[in-house]
């Protein structure tokens, strides 16, 4: 299966950009202080934006459009989850606003290309089946 079928015109790129994504949180948790609040909120994010670069990996290597959708999908949903503790560490006042505004903006950027990439997918595997589906009318 072609990346392009699924919705991933870029894959060199995005695959770079997620993982450029899960180093710079890497580099903004250790910036997060040593207490427990801290602590869990680099754990919860650390997990949730690596499983995004993760995810997108595994979804160029998807065996269906369905294996792509549900990949993508859950990526979609880590990448939600990275922008829910931003905003709790925000909140928090750990770590400024001014310091999370890009990481934030990177995150919802790759929320919107998710979404997109799940839409034509289902686009295509849609006209796929159409196109392949027997006319009953004929015959």
């Amino acid at each position: 299966m072609r990346n392009a079928e699924c919705g991933l015109r870029n894959e060199p790129d995005l695959k770079k950009r997620t993982k450029g994504s899960a180093l710079r949180i890497l580099k903004l948790v250790d910036a997060l202080p040593k207490t427990t609040a801290g602590r869990a909120f680099a754990s919860q994010i650390v997990r949730s934006d690596t499983s995004v670069a993760a995810n997108y990996r595994a979804a160029g290597r998807a065996r269906s459009t369905s294996d792509f959708i549900a990949k993508i999908g859950i990526g979609e949903e880590e990448a939600d989850e990275t922008l829910f503790w931003l905003e709790l560490v925000e909140e928090s006042g750990l770590v400024s606003a001014a310091k999370l505004t890009a990481i934030k903006r990177e995150a919802n950027e790759l929320i919107a290309i998710a979404v997109a990439s799940i839409k034509t997918a289902r686009t295509n595997r849609a006209a796929d089946s159409a196109f392949r589906a027997p006319n009953p009318g004929l015959g």
